[in-house]
């Protein structure tokens, strides 16, 4: 009875879990990975923290106040002229003390970084974004290139397997030897090898892009069909670097870190400056049974203000040891600097160039693809009229896939590289990502195996 009752539960289960899943676009997962990617949460909170410590830096130009209290019990024994006398009173006291920096250059220059610390903040943040765009472009194109690939070479298999029949029935009925079939039944045989890592390179990537944006089982949106690939724009390399001189978050940060260097030099030098700060003080003490000069109770109310100079004189040469171990960290500050405006402009020189190969192999392989076909095509019709043997279609229709294949990842390829281009030049957005989005489509066009040819009856072997 108990059986019955689980069993409409069950069969729900089972209808839910036979549901297609959802497909999801490149934004969504996107959006996705910025509340689950445990490396850009790190970056936020990081970010969080150094704002918090920029504004640490303001203290050093406020003022600061003290509450201060105490309590003492003395025990007075008074001994004159043989005679003894003990007695006890006690101590209370309470004030504010108060202290305004009026001139202290270190502090000010420690300000000065604190302020800074805020822009370096906004460019490591920024740094973490586009590398998570990159992330989630290169994961969500993996597995579409993986699919591509299974998908092809799943239809390859299909027209091998059906040249394989057709040479298993040419050489029953006698129009054909037996080396036809041995061929045919090898090249099955490596596609299904073909297939099997295809498919297991297809859970990888599934399996790494469900880790990045923290979703079970993502079906990424294939690119529509007949899409043509944006052109590069600008499309000149001096252009992109220019932009990555001013723009690249690592050479902002670099900028900043020079800057900190300097004002540590200017901190260093603040060693030899005086400092002038403004005090104030008011303090109520308040005797209880006397004190050792008096027996009666007493309550005493002090109040000063004042100003406090300070000269250094001499600190043991500390002061210019630091001034040079801070001028040294100054010139590698510099160094850094233009080791990354050099580095930052290599890379994006290269990202450039790679978009323009990138470019200019798609449309040498869709002019591949084009020529394959005929090139199957022709070898159909003359394995028909017996002029071309079945390993020549066999060798066709590989090269016609494999360069299918080759085509499909060279378009993936360049859309991630015009990513990457941005990256590489600091102009890199979240809303770069929906020109890309919106290059896709949420159905998958249909990928048909061309046929075998069957070889005349009268082609001798």
């Amino acid at each position: 009875m108990k059986t019955y009752r689980l069993l409409p539960l069950t069969l729900a289960i089972g209808a839910a879990l036979a549901l297609p899943v959802r497909a999801q676009s490149l934004l969504e997962l996107y959006d996705a990975a910025r509340g689950h990617d445990a490396a850009y949460q790190a970056a936020k909170s990081q970010y969080e923290a150094n704002l918090s410590k920029a504004d640490q830096a303001k203290a050093a130009l406020l003022p600061t106040v003290n509450l201060t209290a105490g309590a003492s019990s003395t025990q007075l024994r008074t001994e004159s002229g043989g005679n003894t006398s003990d007695r006890s009173f006690e101590n209370q006291n309470v004030g504010v003390n108060a202290t305004q920096p009026l001139y202290r250059a270190a502090n000010f220059a420690s300000y000065q970084q604190g302020t800074l610390q805020t822009d370096l903040a906004e460019a490591q943040l920024l740094t973490a974004e586009q590398d998570l765009i990159v992330r989630v472009s290169q994961a969500y194109f993996d597995v579409l290139a993986s699919q591509d690939s299974l998908t092809f070479v799943q239809a390859q298999k299909t027209a091998v397997a059906e040249q394989l029949a057709s040479a298993r029935r040419n050489f029953e009925v006698g129009t054909a030897t037996i080396t036809d079939t041995r061929e045919a039944q090898a090249r099955f045989d490596l596609v299904t090898a073909q297939e099997i890592a295809a498919d297991n390179d297809l859970r990888v990537k599934k399996l790494a892009l469900n880790q990045l944006v923290g979703k079970v089982d993502t079906a990424p949106y294939p690119l529509a069909p007949a899409t043509t690939l944006p052109a590069l724009a600008p499309d000149d390399v001096n252009t992109w670097v220019q932009q990555s001189q001013d723009q690249h978050p690592a050479i902002r940060q670099a900028r900043i870190g020079l800057e900190v260097a300097t004002l540590e030099t200017d901190k260093a030098k603040a060693g030899h400056k005086p400092t002038l700060d403004l005090t104030a003080s008011h303090t109520l003490n308040r005797n209880v049974g006397g004190s050792a000069i008096s027996t009666t109770d007493s309550r005493t109310y002090n109040t000063t203000v004042g100003v406090q100079f300070v000269l250094p004189l001499f600190a043991g040469f500390a002061t210019q040891n630091r001034l040079k171990e801070t001028l040294a960290l100054e010139d590698k500050a510099r160094a850094d600097l233009d080791a990354a405006q050099r580095n930052v402009a290599q890379g994006t020189r290269a990202s450039y160039f790679g978009v323009v190969s990138g470019l200019g192999q798609v449309k040498a392989l869709e002019a591949a693809e084009a020529s394959s076909q005929s090139a199957l095509d022709a070898n159909k019709l003359g394995y028909q009229v017996g002029v071309r043997i079945n390993i020549d279609v066999l060798n066709s229709q590989s090269q016609l896939f494999d360069t299918k294949a080759k085509l499909a990842k060279a378009r993936y390829d360049v859309l991630v590289g015009g990513l990457k281009l941005r990256q590489a030049s600091g102009t890199l957005k979240s809303e770069d990502l929906q020109g890309v989005n919106a290059l896709l489509a949420p159905a998958a066009p249909a990928i048909t195996a061309p046929a075998p040819a069957a070889p005349a009856s009268t082609q001798p072997r």
